[in-house]
């Protein structure tokens, strides 16, 4: 039996894709082993968000053909797509995919076999880009769902609509419908992923709203979480109808990316503070206990001290649950290249850290509101020193005791510092 391995870098979205890669070859009768082993097959699945994740790339090709030098090594996704150039010159490398292409993976490897001659296949991301659904499969209790690709919004420091094209999706009937598919896997929750979620449905004039309501009827999936959403995108009506939805939980994942509206409006964000305030004001009116995370990008042009300050002031009012924090790197074909106003790499390494600090100590207050709190927790099969994962509904992660058949089962635990897992 030939062996593939995989190695994923990057967004939830991705991990679906390479799910559906290594699916692929799964049922053409390769065994999945870990990067780490020997295999026939090596696939890295690129993100090109930052220079660092371009980085992690070339480390894992070279990781790939230093444990077989014989294997094909196949480089698909978003650095493949915006930048093959650099990746062929990497020794090694035998395929290259773009976004368009990577979904064909297996049926490149099975037709050609081993060749140093492989051609690289990196077609243009265009208008009428294909729409492929994938889902990932890992311990069976929560699958990551590509309902949406591609971004219509292109601002200026981000290179993803060049690497994934524009929005589309299939229809609210045909998400639905697969929907369906991942449940009967024994999925019990569902993660909507997707580079510009909220505008899902956009070329067949339907809506992301639409989506939600209908998924709600599907009783075979117990809990759907929603990865990402643009505060722009995110209605009153969409947050009233998941206070009281069946199977959504209480977790929102919103993008901020800067505290400063002058430093949003440099980044052609389509909305301000004050509305992103407002958006989560709304949510904590209705589900108070909902955790909700931000995306913030530190240290963009025009950034000043006082911009950050401000910033700064800003993102301790929120009532944020904790923050993921992206230093600011430049990338190729975007906009922001030609802007001045650029602040010096030590500079924003140091903001940074004072972004990391105000996130830790959002995250210790929101969890020490939630101790003694009861919540429903949907155990998984990963094990750390003997103890068994879980997530509540609003995404506190708690341990307990290994016990097999409570594996995919939802539990009610009360939250405390003794099981909460840091």
């Amino acid at each position: 039996m030939k062996r593939v391995a995989v190695h994923t870098l990057g967004c939830k979205l991705n991990f679906s894709e390479s799910s559906d890669m290594v699916r692929q070859f799964v049922e053409r009768g390769f065994e999945v082993v870990d990067f780490r082993d020997v295999a026939d097959v090596y696939i890295i699945n690129t993100c090109t968000v930052t220079s660092i994740a371009e980085k992690k790339c070339r480390t894992a090709i070279h990781q790939a053909v230093a444990a077989n030098p014989d294997a094909i090594v196949a480089v698909v996704g978003c650095f493949s797509q915006v930048n093959p150039q650099e990746i062929s010159k990497i020794e090694g490398v035998d395929i290259i995919l773009g976004n368009a292409d990577k979904h064909r993976l297996a049926e490149y490897v099975l037709n050609c076999g081993k060749d140093k001659s492989l051609p690289t296949t990196v077609m243009p991301m265009g208008d009428g880009d294909e729409f492929v659904a994938t889902f990932s499969t890992g311990d069976r209790t929560r699958s990551f769902f590509k309902v949406q690709d591609g971004c219509d919004y292109f601002c200026t420091y981000c290179e993803i609509p060049f690497a994934r094209g524009r929005s589309r999706s299939q229809t609210v009937a045909e998400t639905v419908a697969k929907a369906r598919q991942i449940a009967a896997t024994g999925v019990k929750e569902i993660v909507l992923t997707g580079i510009n979620t909220g505008e899902f449905g956009k070329q067949h004039g339907e809506s992301f709203f639409q989506l939600i309501k209908e998924l709600d009827h599907v009783e075979e999936v117990s809990r759907y979480r929603i990865s990402s959403i643009e505060p722009n995108l995110l209605t009153d009506e969409m947050i009233d109808f998941i206070a009281q939805s069946r199977a959504f939980l209480p977790h929102f994942h919103i993008p901020l990316q800067a505290g400063s509206n002058a430093v949003l409006q440099l980044m052609k964000r389509r909305y301000t503070t004050q509305l992103y305030a407002a958006r989560l004001q709304k949510i904590k009116s209705v589900m108070p206990e909902a955790c909700i995370a931000a995306d913030v990008i530190v240290g963009f042009n025009g950034e000043t001290d006082e911009e950050f300050a401000n910033a700064c002031r800003f993102i301790e009012s929120l009532p944020i649950s904790y923050l993921h924090v992206f230093t600011y790197s430049e990338r190729p074909r975007t906009r922001a290249l030609a802007m001045e106003g650029k602040v010096p790499v030590n500079v924003r390494r140091e903001r940074s850290k004072v972004l990391h600090d105000i996130s830790d100590r959002k995250k210790a207050k929101f969890y020490k509101e939630n101790y003694g709190t009861t919540h429903k927790v949907l155990w998984e099969s990963d094990l750390h020193d003997g103890f068994m994962l879980g997530f509540t509904e609003n995404y506190i992660r708690v341990k307990t005791p290994f016990v097999p058949t409570k594996v995919n089962t939802i539990e009610s635990v009360v939250v405390s510092e003794e099981n909460v897992f840091i």
